[in-house]
């Protein structure tokens, strides 16, 4: 094994491995390291992966420039073009249809586990780049010239930048002596698959309801992902009921919008939080995905937030690279994190007050909220906006993320 790496990332998952391979494209010395090789292979008949993400288009983008979207396809994706949100305490009503844009689709609902396949399976043929699994961090030193990680097996390794996308309890992190700022949102977020009597209808369907949203999510085999926003109380008492007691509070949760739900796989729930690191660089380090940010997962936009995390340190690294500037200097982390920071703090500030906001029980709020659904729904340039910013198509994009 090496011992040094111009960019060393920790986390395979969605957002280090596209980061990887984004760097790697451009012939950057890059190794991955994850304390676990990811399934990239099973069989057709393999029950779809509770863990799923709303792609936007940006993400779309991404993912397609660095080579991994045409395996996706080949696995699996399931395309959505119209989206329907419905508030259970108020007459509110919104829908979105891509036929009011120029996309032929909204967005794709994807297994994790077909995004990061596909990813590591780039990451397979590039020469630059560099699979280390498994592979655990134990110890962590920054300094002015360089990084060096300890890993569990005693091998010290250094490098000019390295990456942590280990995920919202980020171990490096920590290491490196990071805090945190934000709330535990005292719910969890209910995650299966379920079969239905009606067909999805290539709909992603949300109904908001007293302690969180119910999304119903289409994916490609006709099945849908569901993720129910409950309390941690009644998300533990609905894991503990039988299937077809779950079905009953399913049925009616969806208000029978796909008809009868006939069956439902394994099931699992997770607590939400709200969280941003208070800073996102230190000397030759630097924070993405949900290392640096946790938002609530009521429009789904953790994931595509981390991959335009990873666009964007790419191009900073890549830019850094070309002009002959050192590839972890403060300068350049700093414009990575001024420029993902406000949009990052800005998506996750927007999910926490809709959130707050459907969770109140106060009837007056009730029916405000059920008559500004009503009215961007008649506004088509509202609408468009609205599609947009959900699309990821706002602000100062990476050019990864523009790429058409």
């Amino acid at each position: 094994m090496k011992q040094h790496y111009s960019v060393i990332i920790v986390g395979g998952g969605i957002v280090g491995a596209t980061a990887a391979c984004a760097l790697a494209q451009a012939g950057v010395e890059v190794a991955l390291l994850d304390t676990r090789n990811p399934e990239r292979q099973w069989a057709d008949n393999t029950p779809a992966d509770i863990r799923v993400s709303a792609l936007t288009r940006a993400s779309e983008n991404i993912l397609t420039a660095v080579g991994a979207w045409p395996a996706m396809q080949q696995r699996r994706v399931g395309a959505y073009d119209r989206m329907q949100v419905w508030d259970a305490e108020s007459a509110g009503v919104l829908q979105f249809d891509a036929a009011e844009t120029e996309f032929p689709v909204l967005g794709h609902i994807v297994e994790n586990r077909v995004t990061v396949a596909a990813l590591w399976d780039v990451l397979a043929t590039l020469p630059s780049a560099h699979l280390l699994c498994p592979a655990k961090v134990t110890a962590l030193v920054t300094g002015t010239e360089q990084t060096q990680i300890t890993l569990q097996d005693g091998q010290q390794l250094t490098t000019e930048l390295l990456i942590a996308a280990d995920g919202r309890d980020s171990s490096l992190r920590q290491m490196a002596g990071i805090e945190t700022t934000g709330w535990e949102y005292h719910q969890d977020g209910l995650v299966a698959t379920i079969s239905s009597e009606k067909p999805h209808q290539f709909t992603a369907w949300q109904r908001f309801l007293p302690e969180g949203p119910l999304a119903l999510l289409p994916l490609a085999n006709g099945q849908c992902s569901i993720v129910w926003t409950l309390s941690h109380e009644t998300a533990q008492q609905m894991l503990a009921l039988s299937e077809a007691d779950f079905l009953v509070q399913l049925q009616n949760a969806s208000e029978g919008v796909l008809g009868v739900i006939l069956e439902v796989g394994d099931r699992a729930a997770f607590p939400l939080r709200f969280q941003y690191a208070q800073q996102t660089i230190a000397e030759h380090f630097v924070l993405i995905g949900d290392a640096a940010h946790a938002m609530h997962p009521l429009a789904g936009q953790g994931a595509n937030a981390g991959l335009l995390d990873a666009a964007a340190i790419a191009e900073v690294v890549i830019e850094s690279l070309t002009s002959g500037r050192p590839i972890g200097s403060h300068k350049s982390l700093r414009y990575y994190e001024r420029w993902r920071k406000a949009d990052n703090l800005a998506m996750m500030r927007s999910m926490d007050v809709i959130n707050k906001m459907y969770t109140q029980q106060n009837e007056l709020l009730k029916q405000v909220r059920g008559t500004g659904m009503q009215w961007v729904n008649q506004l088509a340039g509202l609408k468009n906006y609205f599609n947009r910013y959900a699309m990821g198509l706002r602000g100062d994009l990476p050019r990864l993320a523009s790429h058409r």
